[in-house]
Order: structure tokens, then sequence, then C-alpha cells
């Protein structure tokens, strides 16, 4: 019996479900716990060896490593990014973490490159396209292109998840958006694709007249 199944045979079935992330929300959830926890006693395993310890400790040492690059990158990105004053108008958007405002700062780069809205939009491939498969034009159906940077297009989207769920502007701007239709199919995810869209050139905009956000810029359109 593996050191593992000792343990949990020898925990009461309250304390094995404090353990676990999952308390069993459900009867068949329920049923499964139950079931793990009556067999543990009886489960066939075997003793963990030597070999199976070192490996374990150079995985955990492995990844101690990468989190600390993850990190390490991280703070190497912030320090980048503070010396371009568009980040700190970027990081006044709810929504938008210090991930999120370097990728949108180094897509968009200098706003004034840009001529219009339609060109932002372009280049993240959040604008639209019609998807004809055959169909005539008045039967097509109006999709995002996709053919932009599909890094930056993510994280919009993250950060469009974020400040619909959280900020008190964004939500009630979502909840106008949705009024009436929360029964078609898939309406909030188009909403939120929309909204990933409004915040690009909400950021695009903040770059350009140097403003910190204001949530005038989400009047209902």
């Amino acid at each position: 019996m593996s050191p593992r199944t000792v343990e949990v045979s020898g925990l009461a079935y309250e304390e094995f479900l404090s353990r676990i992330h999952t308390r069993g929300q459900t009867h068949a959830q329920q049923r499964r716990l139950s079931a793990v926890w009556h067999k543990a006693p009886v489960s066939i395993g075997c003793r963990f060896g030597p070999s199976v310890q070192f490996e374990a400790d150079k995985v955990v040492s492995l990844l101690k490593q990468v989190r600390q690059t993850i990190g390490d990158t991280d703070e190497q990105i912030k320090q980048i990014c503070l010396q371009f004053e568009s980040y700190r108008y970027l990081l006044s958007i709810p929504g938008f973490g210090p991930s999120v405002c370097a990728m949108v700062l180094a897509a968009i780069g200098d706003p004034f490159r840009f001529s219009s809205a339609s060109q932002v939009l372009k280049m993240a491939g959040l604008d639209l396209s019609a998807s004809r498969s055959g169909k005539y034009s008045a039967d097509s159906k109006a999709r995002i292109s996709k053919k932009g940077k599909a890094e930056v297009r993510y994280g919009l989207y993250q950060a469009a998840l974020v400040a619909s769920s959280k900020d008190k502007h964004f939500i009630a701007y979502f909840t106008h958006k949705l009024t009436g239709r929360q029964k078609e199919k898939g309406i909030k995810t188009k909403m939120r694709v929309k909204l990933t869209a409004k915040m690009l050139i909400i950021a695009w905009t903040l770059m350009k007249k140097k403003e910190f956000f204001d949530p005038q810029y989400l009047k209902i359109d």
C-alpha cells in the first residue's frame, strides 16, 4: 500500500473532503469522492523508491526556476514599459494589467502612425470581414478577420472579460448591450469581442490624447 493510500485511508470522510479542491457539489461528484475514500484501504499501490523522490525533487526545482524566470521577465518588461508615458495611461483602463498594457503598447507603438480606428482594429485582427461560404451577400455574417496580432487579440479579450465582470462602468455597458438579446446563442461571447475592439480603440485614443481613462469613453453607441 502506497504512503498516499495509507494517508487517505486514515482520514475521516469530512477531513478527506477538506483536503481536495472540490467538496462534491453534485450527486455524481459526491458518489465518486465517496468511492475513492472507501476504496483507499484496499487499493493497490507501491512504495516510492529513491529514484521517484529524486525525480520529484528535480521537477520541483525546475518549476521554481521557471516561475523565477517568468517573474524576472515580467519585472524587466515592466521597467522597460515605465519608460514610456503611454504606459501609465493604459494602466488606467479597467482590466488592463501590466502584461496587456505591454502587449498593446508594443503593438501600437506610435499611435499617430494610424490614421483611423479601422486601421488599429485591422492591426489586431479585430476588423470585420464577411463570411459568405457560398452564400449571397445578404445572407453573409460579419465576423472579425483574425488576421492581425493574435496575442494582442487574446490579451484584450481577457481584459474585456475582467472589466465586464469587475468594473461597475463596464458591467453597466455590457449589461446594456445584452438587454433583450440574452437568449441569443453565443451572444455574451459576441458582445465581449465587440467590447474587446472598443477597448483597443480606447487604448489608442488615450495614447494619442495622453489622457487617463474616463467612463465617458463608454457612452452607449
